[in-house]
């Protein structure tokens, strides 16, 4: 990574994979006032400056994607990251296409071979040529990535192996900060890649037990043995009042919020 490069991170959703409020739920989150228990699907843009200029790549491409875009004024999107290919992370996908007006190249994209070949599978036309699709589709290039680090326009990013119940995924650490999501488990071989951070996302579910994500408590002791400066817990279902568990939560993590913006340094 460039030497004083400026991060800014902003969480385009922080719900679980039917959101918060869910359908046709009554309970008190689902029908809380407070903003910040209203939840898209899990994402997060990031923002820094190489040189003279400006870069924004986002983490996910939710079923939300056109609003979490509107809602976070993105006018300009070079690169996307996938953490994996489950339909909360990749079905925004086709709502790329206006990041693509007015762009000669297309928008480069990486994950796992296997998220790779699941985007290739449910959105072939992003990937293929213009004389085949010359009207309004995404215009993509795939690059499948392992876990040797990525230099997206001079900002490293390092992949993090994660468990998802018995799915390997992965996270990313870029700069002091690193965004883990979906995560049962966290490798002992990933731990050293978490090491002296100022930001930390992890996945927070709920209080009980789930069999692909980890709980508040469980995440609360990754935080106390990685000892990030600040973290933020992420992927939230409606079990989860943001108010309620702040309270509850050391000085230095908090809930993560939809809009909700942090300086990386």
């Amino acid at each position: 990574m460039l030497a004083e490069m400026s991060i800014e991170i902003t969480v385009l959703g922080s719900g679980t994979s039917v959101g918060v409020p869910t359908i046709g739920c009554s309970c008190a989150v689902c029908l809380s006032s407070d903003f910040r228990d209203k939840r898209l699907r899990p994402s997060i843009l990031i923002k820094f400056s190489s040189g003279t200029n400006d870069y924004q790549v986002v983490i996910d491409t939710t079923p939300d994607l056109r609003q979490q875009a509107l809602n976070a004024d993105i006018r300009t999107l070079d690169a996307i990251l996938y953490t994996h290919s489950h339909a909360d992370h990749i079905m925004g996908l086709d709502d790329v296409r206006p990041f693509n007006y007015g762009r000669k190249e297309r928008i480069p994209v990486y994950g796992r071979p296997d998220t790779i070949a699941a985007l290739k599978r449910v959105f072939p036309y992003a990937f293929e040529g213009e004389a085949k699709h010359p009207g309004g589709v995404p215009r993509l290039v795939a690059n499948e990535i392992g876990s040797d680090p990525v230099d997206l326009f001079g900002l490293i990013f390092q992949p993090v192996s994660l468990q998802h119940g018995p799915h390997e995924i992965i996270g990313y650490r870029f700069g002091r900060a690193a965004y883990l999501t979906d995560h049962s488990d966290i490798p002992e071989s990933s731990l050293p890649l978490l090491q002296e951070l100022d930001v930390l996302f992890l996945d927070a579910l709920r209080h009980e037990p789930h069999p692909m994500h980890t709980t508040v408590d469980r995440a609360l002791s990754w935080v106390e043995e990685l000892r990030p400066n600040k973290a933020f817990l992420t992927h939230i279902c409606h079990d989860v009042s943001h108010a309620k568990t702040t309270a509850e939560l050391p000085s230095h993590v908090r809930l993560a919020h939809d809009g909700l913006r942090i300086e990386v340094r």
